[in-house]
């Protein structure tokens, strides 16, 4: 087995790991929507159901509309996604599916059933269930959402953080030894807090984006034109408050991010810091002139150009202490260093050797379980699990494979916080003006407030970038690199497949757009008019 896996072309590598890439991207366009309108039309049909006013309800049915268009697209990319851990990715799906495959299963049987049982309920029931029936089901729908994506990040997250599993050399499995564990990993609650968040961001700035083309755009019907604008200043107003109090937790729970971040994958830490050598009390860079286009020479130790940075604000966001040490990446290859548990960190050569042990060891305890001594097996099992802990690093060749490439990372991880300053402040001068001034005639709001959307989801990509680049080389962190984690398929059958997954993404991207620009175009319907 092992010699098959390193026999494996780097060309089928390569584009698995592109077509899991673009199918990610192309999903992750409609996840955020989803979760942010959800928050936006909970709200606004909870003043309909407080008030009975029917401007509310107006209101709640025109973001519900736009809502259901983006949910059935995000549906038919996250099923292709998940099929794609058994075409391209079989020894990953072998290795841990008894653990990867739990928090999907429970997505599927209770985030969907949730999901499917309330929102045609949401859609149809109007007029036909009492109000307070049809709030419920809208406020179902996107807790269903949400559930869902808890589960998906969940399994998301243990890739980057595994526990609650060990190796049970007879199946060659990793099997779960506690579902909680997996489930309420601080990786897990971390990750999902902000990325839900940031996603009530997405739903944030879209309402603004729409409502302020609402008020930009002419209108031939007086009448319809200041229905219009009434509705788009309430919902600038409640998507202010989303946004800025959205904008602020995001900056709470990133924090906790990157602390977690600092102690579980401290390469993708450096990675996204540009640091190569590290130390005590390390400032947080705010820019420096890394090349986008090529990987640093690092192992030279040479810091890249007019960095300018907070002092000691790495150390204390990384170790909660001002003067704590940070390793960087020359660092953390050699070792040495004190690590946050007490302990001395290990070499990668170190890792190497005792990954390489691990696996002689696997194979070892195998041939003496097929011959019948026991004996001899426990000897090899005992090896084995003194060193299962760096079994990945038994596939490794080189340092080189396990440095992230540091210019994406530093430089999208720079992207997500810039844009996400920008949003906290364009949030609250927006929250200020639509409850102070009349931003129905401020047509420079207008244009900023649609100028920013493409901003939003720039900012919400470039964060799933710093989250899945800084971990390569790892499938499953330390455990499992992508190269021993690929199906053994042929380069050009992922080729094709990734060629037809981007023409059908993005013809179902175009459909998407034209069908919501349509719908927004059209405006809301009103109860009022006669």
């Amino acid at each position: 087995m092992y010699d098959l896996l390193l026999s494996m072309s780097a060309g089928t590598v390569d584009w698995s790991r592109a077509q899991f890439a673009l199918t990610a991207i192309y999903h992750w366009l409609f996840v955020p929507l989803t979760l942010g309108l959800a928050l936006i039309m909970g709200i606004m049909e909870t003043c309909y159901y407080r008030t009975g006013k029917t401007f509310w309800k107006d209101a709640a049915r025109f973001w519900q509309k736009l809502f259901g268009i983006n949910f059935a697209m995000g549906v038919a990319t996250g099923i292709i996604l998940e099929f794609e851990f058994g075409t391209n990715w079989s020894n990953y799906s072998w290795l841990v599916g008894d653990i990867f495959g739990a928090p999907l299963a429970v997505e599927g049987i209770v985030a969907f059933f949730l999901e499917a049982t309330f929102v045609g309920v949401m859609f149809f029931g109007w007029n036909k269930v009492s109000r307070g029936f049809h709030l419920a089901s809208t406020w179902l729908t996107g807790l269903g959402a949400t559930i869902s994506a808890w589960w998906i990040l969940v399994a998301n997250a243990w890739m980057q953080y595994p526990v609650g599993q060990a190796f049970n050399p007879d199946t060659m499995r990793n099997e779960m030894t506690s579902f909680a564990e997996v489930a309420l990993s601080p990786f897990a609650v971390d990750k999902f807090f902000h990325t839900v968040i940031s996603a009530w961001v997405i739903g944030a700035i879209f309402t603004v984006a729409v409502s302020c083309y609402l008020m930009f755009r002419k209108h031939g019907d007086a009448a319809r034109a200041g229905l219009d604008r009434k509705l788009a200043v309430q919902s600038v107003k409640i998507a202010s408050i989303v946004g800025l109090v959205a904008s602020l937790l995001a900056v709470h729970t990133g924090d906790s991010s990157a602390y977690m971040v600092a102690k579980a994958q401290p390469m993708k830490l450096a990675a996204m810091e540009a640091l190569y050598d590290g130390g005590k009390g390390e400032g947080l860079t705010l820019v420096a002139l890394v090349n986008p286009f090529e990987q640093p020479d690092y192992a030279s130790g040479e810091e890249p150009a007019m960095r300018i940075a907070i002092p000691n604000m790495l150390s204390f966001l990384a170790t909660r202490d001002l003067n704590g040490y940070v390793p960087g990446v020359n660092d953390i290859i050699k070792g040495g260093y004190t690590q946050p548990d007490g302990s001395t960190a290990m070499s990668l050569d170190e890792k190497m050797q005792r990954g390489r042990q691990a696996i002689a060891s696997l194979a070892d305890y195998r041939e003496a379980k097929k011959a019948g001594n026991e004996a001899v097996a426990a000897q090899h099992r005992k090896v084995l699990d003194e060193n299962m802990k760096y079994f990945g690093y038994g596939y490794i060749d080189n340092a080189e494979q396990t440095v992230p490439y540091i210019p994406l990372c530093f430089w999208a991880f720079r992207v997500m916080v810039g844009l996400g300053m920008l949003f906290l402040l364009f949030f609250a001068v927006a929250l200020f003006l639509s409850y102070k001034k009349d931003i129905t005639r401020m047509r420079w709001f207008h244009v900023a407030g649609m100028a920013l959307l493409p901003l939003g989801y720039i900012a919400s990509e470039a964060g799933w970038l710093v989250a899945e680049f800084g971990r390569q080389p790892w499938t499953i962190q330390d455990m499992l690199p992508t190269w021993a984690a690929v199906s053994d398929v042929g380069a050009g059958s992922v080729m094709l497949t990734f060629f037809i997954f981007l023409v059908l993404f993005t013809v179902l991207l175009a459909v998407e757009i034209n069908i919501m620009c349509k719908a927004i175009k059209h405006g809301p319907e009103y109860s009022t008019e006669k």
